[in-house]
């Protein structure tokens, strides 16, 4: 057992192993910290304002998309339980974890990194200490499973399948890395991914490395998505006259911090006009900088902040320093209120923006898999690219119908709600190859 910082915790990942082993449903991420929920979660006592460390909330929402899926309306072990080892990592490699943290914040938020795409990706996801930190604690949390695992993070399923665990890995994106075909060759291992040229790709991929792999142990299953933010997709009303309501979202690690101070300035300055056109949710995820500044803009434009509760309120904020509690936040107040989403092209965000029957404005990509992911919602005629230097005129533009019968927007949003189940349903469709893994 590695050498955790209190007793709580210890006593959290005993119980937290024994619910994994008697689970219907063993689900592993590599997402976050969240020890301070962990511990309330078993029971402990626990603290609201203790910051986490936060990766990725892709790696996050998607695993609870499937726990949400399985549990129906009570969170229930018997049926699935989601662990992290990040929140097991010992005293001696926890300081490998806050070095992750800070280079992934680095690189997220200076674009130049990230137009050297093929150095961010290989250093982000291959050589970066943290594997070494989460291996003790996901080999002890795992050590007595017999049955199949779901795994979330391609770290998690490439240290597992080795061990002869039977592992069903989630190709979280549209996009195939070479880290996912490494141990496609094992029967032990299995795969669902977004669509069928995904399939290809990754079987294509596969050859090319000279890697055997069974078409029959890839599953095409579509995204993971909370079918909480589904609920708020089919309510929907699409836009066509009135207050256009945004969300405008950065994601694990803060990226497109300054993109998004930019289409704040330019914004809110609409906030004071006589007539409302716009009202707005700035989702901060769980980065105090970013809550900071948007409040500092506020007011320097003499907006106040409304509650997070207020749906009239022409703008307001979403943050909380732990992610359980910011991944909520933009459940209930982001999802079902918004027409529209600003946000990079995200898997996490791309996937839950347009299933909550929402347009999508686009920010700079991280790399060649949100390229791919902003193409597909393109061609679905769902998402647009923001230009960054017009955002009020691009809204106006997108929003007048030009004596057609609907205008983009609400179009969009139409087509948003019109997604097939072969692509909004992945967390269902996860659930049933689960099912026929065992």
């Amino acid at each position: 057992m590695p050498e955790l910082f209190d007793q709580f915790l210890i006593k959290s990942l005993k119980e937290d192993k024994q619910f994994l082993e008697k689970t219907a449903l063993p689900i592993i991420t590599v997402s976050s910290s969240y020890k301070e929920d962990l511990k309330e979660m078993h029971g402990f006592p626990g603290r609201d304002d203790t910051p986490d460390i936060v990766f990725s909330r892709a790696h996050y929402s998607m695993a609870l998309a499937i726990g949400m899926q399985a549990w129906g309306t009570k969170i229930d072990h018997a049926k699935a339980w989601i662990l992290d080892p990040t929140n097991y990592v010992s005293k001696k490699d926890w300081k490998s974890i806050v070095f992750t943290e800070e280079v992934g914040k680095v690189i997220a938020r200076h674009g130049i990194l990230r137009t050297i795409k093929s150095i961010i990706d290989k250093f982000g996801r291959s050589k970066l200490p943290i594997l070494d930190s989460i291996t003790p604690p996901l080999l002890y949390v795992t050590k007595d499973i017999s049955q199949p695992i779901l795994s979330f993070h391609i770290a998690a399923g490439n240290i597992l399948g080795p061990q002869g665990k039977t592992v069903v890995q989630v190709v979280t994106d549209p996009h195939v890395r070479d880290e996912y075909v490494t141990n496609a060759f094992r029967k032990n291992m299995y795969f669902c991914v977004f669509d069928e040229i995904t399939k290809t790709e990754f079987l294509e991929k596969a050859a090319i490395m000279n890697i055997k792999a069974d078409p029959q142990r890839i599953f095409v299953t579509g995204a993971p998505i909370d079918p909480r933010t589904l609920k708020a997709g089919a309510k929907k009303v699409p836009h066509r006259s009135g207050v256009l309501k945004l969300c405008i979202t950065t994601g694990g690690l803060g990226t497109n911090k300054n993109e998004l101070l930019e289409i704040l300035t330019q914004l809110l300055p609409e906030l004071r006009r006589k007539t409302q056109k716009y009202a707005l949710v700035v989702y901060c995820a769980t980065h105090d900088d970013i809550f900071e500044a948007v409040l500092k803009l506020a007011k320097e434009n003499h907006i106040s902040v409304g509650i997070e509760t207020d749906t009239k309120a022409p703008l307001r904020v979403l943050y909380h320093p732990q992610i359980v509690d910011a991944n909520e936040k933009l459940q209930k107040y982001g999802f079902p209120w918004a027409d529209g989403f600003i946000t990079k092209p995200s898997g996490d965000m791309a996937y839950d923006a347009t299933a909550a029957g929402s347009f999508v404005l686009t920010l700079a990509e991280w790399g060649p898999w949100e390229e791919r992911i902003r193409e597909i919602f393109e061609q679905k005629q769902i998402s647009r690219q923001l230009v960054l230097e017009s955002v009020v005129p691009q809204l106006e533009s997108l929003m007048d119908s030009r004596n057609q019968p609907h205008s983009w927007i609400e179009q969009a949003m139409r087509n948003a709600q019109s997604l097939p189940t072969s692509l909004t349903h992945g967390a269902q469709h996860i659930i049933d190859v689960m099912k026929k893994v065992k």
